[in-house]
C-alpha cells in the first residue's frame, strides 16, 4: 500500500506492507481524502495533532470496504470516515489501504459522489454540527443574522452554504474582502466583512447583532463575536486558527444569556454524524461545492498543507489516494 508517513525526523510517501496496520474489523480500499486546517499542521510537523508516531496522516477517509467482520457494513459498500482519531492516534486516511473501528463511519449519502463527500470532510462534517447545534439551542432566521468567522475557510464555507439554504440571513467574515467577497456572495453571504473589524481588543458587550456564530477561528475575532451576541443567542467554537486564548469576560454570557458551545467532531457520536451528513445533503449545492473545490494527488499534500497554513489556499481540497 501506499502511503503519507509521519516519522520522528521524515514525513514522505512511502510503500508499505498491509501488516503495518493493526488488525480492525473492517478493511477499505481508500479512494478519496482531502486537506483540512488540521492535516495541514499534521503534514508540515507542526505539534498538537499527531500524538504517536510512526503515523499514517489523513484525518479523513472514502472508500471501498474490501472486507468487514461487522454487520454495519459489506464488501463493496461505499463508506465515509472523518476524524474519530484518525491522523492523531490511528492511522488515517491519506494510504490506499486503511483498518478501521466502523463505529463512527457513515455509509455514503446517494446525494453525494465519493468525490464531493470527500471535498466535503471534516470541514464540511463539522459545519453541519455546528449548525445543527444553532438550531438545537433555539436559534431561527426570525431572530437575526448569523455571522461566520474564518468563512473562506472550510467549515466557513461550508456553513454559510447550509445557513443561507436554511432561510438564515448570513455575515461572512474574511481577510480578503475585495477578492474572495464574490465567492462569499455565491455561497449565500448577505454580508462581507473585513477581519479587522473584529480584531484587536474589543469592549466585553459591544452592539447586540447577530443571533448566532460559527466560529472557526477563536482568538480576538471569537471574543468578538460573542461581544456582539443577541441575548439568548448562540456561538459555536471549532478552531483556533487564530489563538487558542479566549479574551472576553463572563459580561456576555451573565448579561446577556449567551452560550459559547464547543463543537468536536473528532469524538461525535454515529447518530449525530449520521444527522450531519443528512444536513448536507439537504443544504449543499454540489455545483458551488464542485466551483469550490480543486484536486490533488497525495504526492502534492505537504506542499498543499504549508500553502493552506501561509494563506494561499481555499475552499476545498481533494485529495486524489488511489488512482
Amino acid at each position: 500500500m501506499r502511503s503519507l508517513v509521519i516519522r520522528e525526523d521524515t514525513i514522505e510517501i512511502e510503500q508499505l506492507e498491509e501488516d503495518f496496520l493493526p488488525d480492525a474489523p473492517v478493511t477499505v480500499d481508500v479512494h478519496w481524502s482531502d486537506l483540512n486546517y488540521k492535516d495541514a499542521l499534521a503534514v508540515t510537523g507542526s505539534p498538537g495533532v499527531v500524538r504517536k508516531k510512526p503515523l499514517i496522516a489523513g484525518i479523513d477517509l472514502v472508500g471501498v470496504v474490501r472486507e468487514s467482520r461487522d454487520d454495519r457494513f459489506s464488501s463493496g459498500d461505499w463508506l465515509i470516515l472523518n476524524g474519530a482519531g484518525l491522523s492523531e492516534s490511528l492511522h488515517g486516511g491519506y494510504s490506499t489501504v486503511a483498518k478501521i473501528d466502523p463505529t463512527s463511519a457513515v455509509a455514503l449519502p446517494d446525494h453525494f459522489t465519493p468525490e464531493r463527500a470527500a471535498a466535503l470532510g471534516t470541514a464540511g462534517f463539522t459545519a453541519a454540527l455546528s449548525v445543527l447545534r444553532l438550531v438545537m439551542e433555539g436559534v431561527s432566521p426570525e431572530q437575526g443574522p448569523v455571522l461566520v468567522t474564518g468563512a473562506t475557510g472550510g467549515v466557513g464555507s461550508i456553513a454559510t452554504m447550509l445557513l443561507s439554504a436554511a432561510g438564515f440571513q448570513v455575515t461572512a467574515v474574511t481577510g480578503r474582502p475585495d477578492s474572495l467577497g464574490p465567492l462569499l456572495t455565491k455561497l449565500g453571504a448577505d454580508e462581507v466583512l473585513p477581519r479587522d473589524a473584529f480584531a484587536g481588543q474589543g469592549k466585553p458587550l459591544q452592539r447586540a447583532t447577530y443571533a448566532g456564530v460559527v466560529d472557526s477561528v477563536g482568538g480576538e475575532i471569537l471574543a468578538n463575536a460573542i461581544a456582539q451576541t443577541i441575548p439568548d443567542g448562540t456561538v459555536t467554537a471549532c478552531g483556533n486558527a487564530g489563538g487558542h486564548q479566549l479574551p472576553s469576560s463572563v459580561m456576555p454570557f451573565i448579561l446577556r444569556g449567551v452560550t459559547l458551545a464547543g463543537i468536536n467532531s473528532v469524538t461525535a457520536d454515529a447518530q449525530d454524524r449520521a444527522d450531519a451528513w443528512r444536513v448536507l445533503a439537504q443544504g449543499v449545492d454540489v455545483d458551488l461545492l464542485d466551483a469550490m473545490t480543486t484536486e490533488i494527488s497525495l504526492d502534492e499534500v505537504t506542499s498543499a498543507g504549508k500553502e493552506l497554513l501561509a494563506g494561499g489556499r481555499h475552499g476545498r481540497t481533494l485529495v486524489r489516494v488511489l488512482d
